[in-house]
């Protein structure tokens, strides 16, 4: 696999080796030593793998977990997304930056999302199928919802249908300010 630096030290892009023919491909979509040698230089242990499936104009995110922190490998097996994770790491020198990444079943791409990143994706072709393994069980009770289109980020989405496709819980999702605000010591985030 080849690993690929972004603008955000610990997020980074996989592209996995992959073997095509005329009767399709095989790729190597995890490997627990070659992970944690290349991308995150220590033990990453994945207890909980999702799958969902979506509609052209949808978005989901931004979502982070104040307590059960997750690490989230993402890829999509079926059309594409631009997807996004935003750093909101208390320390952090890049706090409140974010990075995009297309993600696709064509180009096979997984993102690195670290513990303490906010994460959404948009969907860019007619609907998508997103899969991703999760270093923490799902915690809905510590579950935050930040504004996708929070001016203080300023997420450069792709061309968006206006207003996108949004879950209750994404409509009525918070600033980043009332994030921090309300979890001024983040919880170790």
């Amino acid at each position: 696999m080849k690993v690929i630096d972004t603008a955000i030290a610990d997020v980074k892009i996989i592209e996995p080796t992959v073997h095509e023919d005329d009767r399709g491909f095989f790729m190597e979509t995890w490997h627990q030593e070659r992970f944690e040698e290349q991308v995150t230089g220590k033990p990453t242990q994945f207890v909980q793998d999702n799958h969902s499936k979506s509609k052209y104009g949808t978005l989901r995110g931004l979502h982070i977990q104040t307590e059960n922190t997750q690490g989230k490998l993402v890829r999509v097996i079926l059309g594409e997304v631009f997807d996004v994770a935003v750093d909101l790491r208390k320390n952090s020198p890049t706090f409140g930056q974010w990075i995009g990444e297309y993600l696709s079943a064509e180009n096979k791409r997984q993102l690195w999302v670290p513990e303490g990143f906010a994460h959404g994706f948009y969907v860019t072709s007619e609907e998508a199928e997103f899969v991703y393994k999760c270093t923490d069980y799902y915690n809905p009770e510590a579950e935050v919802s930040i504004a996708w289109d929070d001016p203080s980020i300023s997420v450069e989405w792709p061309s968006i249908v206006v207003p996108p496709e949004l879950s209750i819980k994404d409509q009525t999702a918070i600033t980043l300010e009332a994030f921090v605000a309300q979890n001024s010591m983040l919880n170790g985030i």
